[in-house]
């Protein structure tokens, strides 16, 4: 009888090319690309099983992924098989044959995004697709005081974009808990980077809370703003939504 292995991906890639992770009626998608060059190498019809959802032009360094499959390709072989097909746009890690039962959705704990962004006055042109660029003069101590506020088990409605979820069949609603919000900065040459990890996230939350976020730097809400904001549980009251290019997937967290 044959057995169904189940492979695990740890993933990283370059988003700007592609309308996102999740395949779709048109344009080019990360798992779609994975999808095509798996039932090149295993002849199968495979479904990849992403950890989340990304949208065009966000990145990855560290998105999990599954599959199951009756190839008897080692977890090696399989590395260095996509590898050598996939664009140089995406790579593979790692890859493991995990429990029968495992899911890198279903399964995964928290998650970590980073969002880079530049408060520099020129920008280099080669990270421009990877960082924000910030023109205005930023207070970055009211911006890290502020996404204190966020930390904890809130409804985070005001930060979520439509379309985020199926309203009839989501149990938990707006409810996520974040476990982690700072912001580091560098000393020199004005970089920064957000970073958010939480239990879940919603369509664009960490793109909405950086754009709110930032709003509060610039001048334009007070710190307090963001209790207001999160009470209103209206997207409206919040700010806007920050360009995908900063956003990064660092990690997926699995107990």
């Amino acid at each position: 009888m044959s057995h169904k292995r189940n492979i695990k991906l740890l993933l990283a890639f370059d988003g700007t090319g592609y309308v996102g992770w999740q395949k779709q009626k048109s344009g080019r998608t990360i798992q779609g690309v994975i999808e095509e060059k798996l039932h090149i190498m295993t002849g199968e019809e495979l479904c990849l099983n992403g950890a989340g959802r990304t949208d065009a032009g966000v990145h990855a360094l560290g998105m999990v992924a599954n599959y199951h499959t009756e190839a008897n390709i080692s977890c090696q072989g399989f590395v260095k098989g996509l590898n050598s097909m996939l664009p140089t746009d995406i790579r593979v890690l790692e890859a493991c044959e995990v429990e029968t039962d495992f899911h890198a959705r279903r399964n995964a704990k928290a998650k970590t995004y980073w969002y880079n962004f530049s408060s520099c006055q020129i920008q280099l042109p080669t990270k421009r697709l990877y960082s924000t660029h910030v023109f205005e003069e930023l207070d970055i101590g009211a911006m890290q005081n502020s996404l204190a506020h966020l930390k904890g088990t809130h409804d985070f409605s005001s930060f979520e974009g439509a379309g985020s979820r199926d309203q009839k069949f989501s149990r938990r609603g707006a409810v996520r808990t974040i476990i982690e919000a700072s912001l580091e900065t560098s000393e020199t040459g004005g970089k920064h980077r957000f970073i958010i990890t939480g239990d879940g996230f919603l369509r664009h939350m960490v793109r909405n809370i950086v754009g709110t976020i930032l709003e509060v730097g610039k001048g334009k809400l007070a710190q307090s703003d963001v209790i207001a904001i999160l009470a209103a549980k209206d997207r409206s009251a919040a700010g806007p939504t920050a360009p995908a290019r900063g956003l990064f997937l660092k990690e997926v967290l699995y107990s």
